[in-house]
């Protein structure tokens, strides 16, 4: 057993026959969890299963989850490259059990599989315990026979686990390697629990056996649970002999491509040893946190996306790479990596397309970034500073993605130190505002009686794929957030059912509407939705009557609701197989808003489609439509599916079985939603709106049957009424709209040779008219023929010059807003003050200006005082003067 591979694959088999259920590895992106940036420990996606909200049908597991650390709590970014362990991306393998197991046979398990499995030398192998926990303590003796020369305490900081503040907690313990002194740091006081790589952390085995209130206090857990969790990356670099992580078989191909492109080999300097190492991790976190779904963007996880790519950018500037490469470190990942997770193969085209335009994008900023720093030292410099500010440092970290780093550098070759605290003042502030605005994972926290009900495995049945009827018994009546037996209308009630072929909101599609009737009384649903471990919630209000928790009822679902819908959701289907025809494969569903009026489709896409391209798509699905081919259904297994072709979509989450959805040999989809039996029942197809809704993803709004139809019919009755409104046929309608625009460009131009006459002609003569002597001083404050900035002031520069000696005060009006301007000649300066004259004109009018003593312009939102205001500069001219 050598490869890192193969050190997987044994940790697997071995849990497997140990009688465990191997789950695949969940997204990167925590749907189930919304104060999570990204999915970051192997427990994550069972957390509502530690928690006794969600039943699995097994009480044992093992996985080797995919894990990002670069936001939020955990957060390994800067530390990448400079130690030997740290990551990004990396994959944890652990083993759980759900009231199962406990701490005797998770010791055991780990030990056999390090020692026997994996062939690690007992002798180097330490175990820690929490330092109250006697149990362990003697366990590691008893089960293992590990002598208690080789078996820390260590205090809660080290060894106690909780999920959080409140809830599931229980001591850990850790297992140790002793690598040998040559790792250590030399000091007479190193042993486990030591900072140094000597003793290195290897297996954490969480014992999940209390519950902490709100209050600090423990309390015994009915079912204890085990959450184990061990690095692939060091368990490989351990096995392998390497003395750090980047030295294993895991990064090998990653590191030659990085030192083919550069020409520069690891082992020569620290720098580019650092430079080579935060690439390779971090190809692997874009590779992977695309594959799953997550783009760059300026917010949430989606800026913390952008700034692993940044870095790892200017570490390739680093080492001389001055044009994007990363995009072919991502095809290296999906190589080395894509037979064990394929959806980092399956995405590659969307990756490497998204990577080399942020690539792009961040070199031109980079060049910005280090011209303005450059340009700054030279002001400090110049100042006689010898400090770069701390605002400066914080806008070329933020705007321009410069680690500190390279700051530090460049500051350091000029002499000159770092604001540093000042720095951090505004990260501080970010960081906050940044908590602030995290909206999470799409999902609201569970309120408590929906916990309650789930820990009572409470399930409902779906049948609606077969019928929009059914009779069921009611398990649950929920009112104002708290469960009930009966409930007496009027009333806003929650009804959860045994059976339902109401359809609840998921994948995009809104939930069914319809009603629920009982002998005593019936409901109007409103809304339907599922908790997450799919029980279903009907929400609406008691029209009459009274329903109780375990009488039966009939459920109908709206046809008027439901066929709609199907419809429309069908349509998405077409709509996404159309799109990755026409521009490309790298197309990929971004998103989804299934409604009975309307259907919204979000898609990556980094350029806008064509009115042709468009065309094309909208006469693809037609065509389709049209071809009225069969939409059929069956549920299969995952890998199964997708081994034929079927489109795995981003947003959502998959069990081992999953429901493929195929349109003759036009789309293949796994969707859990509802649809209609052929192509043709469709209708009619017809795309409404198209643009741009984030960075790199694009939205279509479309219609189908009946709401398409009358659409086509608004369009033509518009194009009908402009038609007749210009007195034409609408066949010639763009001629005529041509005509008119000739028209009016013609007129622009005999008004414009107008007030070019006006104010240069006989105009003149007629402002000039207007001037009065003030105290020895020409005045002339008067209303312009144009309210045009440029015009406004070509004609006050025209009417100074005439005057000679004088002060000019024009106002205009354009576009419902007031427009003045002020000029003064020379020789009446400083006396006279343009800016301060027109700052209380523009005051008059509703606004407020200023500018220079000889020139000056303003504006107001009161046009109708402007005569008024230009009268009366005659009287309190002369009086400050």
């Amino acid at each position: 057993m050598k490869t890192g591979k193969e050190i997987r694959q044994a940790f697997l088999d071995y849990f497997k026959e140990t009688g465990h259920e191997v789950v695949k590895s969940a997204s990167l992106i925590p749907r189930d969890d919304p104060t999570m940036l990204f999915t970051n420990a192997g427990m994550v996606p069972f957390k509502r299963v530690f928690l006794g909200e969600e039943k699995r049908p097994y009480r044992r597991a093992a996985s080797s989850q995919k894990c990002v650390r670069a936001g939020g709590k955990h957060n390994d970014l800067e530390n990448v490259g400079r130690t030997a362990r740290h990551h990004t991306f990396f994959e944890m393998l652990g083993n759980f059990s759900f009231g199962d197991y406990f701490k005797a046979e998770a010791i055991r398990f780990a030990w056999d599989l390090l020692t026997r499995v994996y062939g690690l030398p007992p002798e180097k192998l330490y175990a820690s315990v929490y330092e109250k926990d006697d149990e362990a303590y003697q366990l590691w003796q008893q089960v293992v026979g590990m002598p208690t020369e080789q078996i820390v305490r260590l205090g809660e900081k080290d060894n106690f686990w909780s999920m959080g503040d409140t809830g599931p907690c229980g001591p850990c313990s850790e297992i140790i390697i002793d690598q040998g002194p040559a790792f250590g740091c030399g000091q007479a006081t190193c042993a486990p629990g030591c900072d140094c790589d000597r003793y290195l952390e290897l297996w954490n085995l969480v014992f999940m056996q209390f519950n902490r209130d709100g209050e600090g206090r423990l309390t015994p857990l009915p079912k204890p649970s085990i959450d184990t969790g061990m690095g692939l990356e060091r368990i490989t670099a351990v096995k392998q002999g390497a003395p750090n992580n980047f030295a294993s078989d895991l990064f090998s191909d990653l590191i030659q491509t990085i030192e083919t492109l550069s020409g520069v080999k690891i082992g020569q300097q620290e720098t580019t040893d650092v430079s080579i190492k935060v690439i390779a991790d971090h190809s692997r976190a874009l590779a992977f946190l695309m594959a799953d779904g997550a783009l760059p963007s300026n917010e949430g996880r989606g800026y913390v996306i952008r700034r692993i790519l940044r870095r790892a950018a200017r570490h390739g500037k680093v080492l001389g790479l001055d044009r994007p490469f990363l995009y072919r470190m991502t095809q290296v990942v999906a190589e080395t990596m894509g037979d064990v997770y394929s959806e980092v193969r399956e995405n590659l085209p969307l990756t490497v397309q998204v990577v080399h335009k942020e690539e792009e994008r961040f070199l031109e900023t980079l060049d910005h970034g280090l011209k303005l720093l450059s340009e700054e030292i030279d002001r400090l410099k110049e100042q006689g500073e010898n400090r770069v500010p701390g605002t400066l440092i914080f806008k070329l970290y933020d705007t321009y993605g410069f680690p500190l780093d390279i700051i530090q550098d460049i500051a350091r070759d000029q002499q000159l130190t770092l604001d540093e605290p000042g720095f951090e003042n505004h990260m501080s502030r970010q960081r906050e505002m940044s908590r602030q605005s995290w909206k999470g994972s799409g999902e609201k926290e569970l309120q408590e009686v929906y916990r309650r009900l789930m820990s009572r495995d409470l399930k409902t049945e779906f049948v609606g794929y077969q019928t929009l009827e059914a009779e069921s018994i009611i398990l649950a009546l929920i009112r104002d957030g708290e469960e009930t037996d009966t409930v007496r209308g009027p009333a806003e009630v929650e009804v959860i059912t045994a059976a339902t072929p109401f359809y609840a909101e998921s994948g995009g599609q809104v939930g069914d509407q319809g009603t629920i009737t009982g002998d005593q009384g019936w409901l109007i649903v409103a809304e339907t939705a599922a908790l997450p471990n799919k029980t279903i919630i009907h929400r609406g209000k008691i029209q009459e009557g009274s329903l109780t928790v375990g009488e039966t009822v009939s459920l109908a679902v709206a046809a008027d609701w439901r066929t709609p819908t199907a419809r429309n959701h069908s349509a998405t289907h077409l709509l996404h197989g159309a799109l990755r025809r026409v521009l490309g494969e790298q197309i990929k569903q971004a998103g989804s808003l299934v409604t009975p009026k309307r259907l919204r489709f979000d898609f990556t896409c980094f350029s806008a489609p064509t009115r042709e391209e468009l065309h094309r798509v909208e006469d693809l699905v037609n065509e389709i439509v049209r071809q009225n081919q069969p939409v059929d259904t069956e549920v299969t297994d995952f890998d199964r599916a997708v081994a034929r072709g079927a489109m795995a979509l981003f947003e959502e989450k998959y069990g081992d079985q999953v429901r493929l959805v195929r349109m003759g040999d036009f789309s293949q989809e796994l969707c859990g939603g509802t649809h209609i039996r052929r192509t043709g029942d469709i209708g009619f197809f017809k795309i409404v709106a198209e643009g741009s809704v984030a960075a790199g993803v694009r939205r279509i709004e479309a219609l189908t049957g009946p709401e398409a139809l009358e659409e086509v019919h608004r369009r033509e009755d518009q194009i009908q009424a402009l038609a007749d409104l210009l007195k034409t046929g609408p066949e010639d309608l763009s001629l005529r709209v041509e005509k008119l625009q000739a028209q009016q460009k013609d007129l622009e131009r005999t008004i414009a040779r107008l007030n070019k006459e006006l104010m240069t002609g006989g105009g003149l003569d007629g402002l000039l008219g207007q001037t009065r002597e003030i105290q020895g001083i020409k005045v002339l404050a008067a209303l312009a023929p144009t309210g045009e900035a440029k015009e406004l002031r070509d004609l006050a520069d025209s009417l100074r010059d005439r005057l000679g000696s004088g002060i000019v005060i024009l106002g205009g009006v354009q576009d419902e807003k007031a427009l003045l301007v002020t000029v003064v000649t020379k020789d009446l300066l400083p006396r006279f003050h343009a800016g301060k004259i027109i700052k209380r004109i523009a005051q008059a009018v509703g606004g407020n200006g200023g500018g220079r003593p000889d020139m000056a312009q303003a504006g107001g939102t009161k046009p109708e005082l402007l005569a008024q205001a230009l009268k009366e500069v005659y009287g309190w001219l002369g009086e400050s003067s």
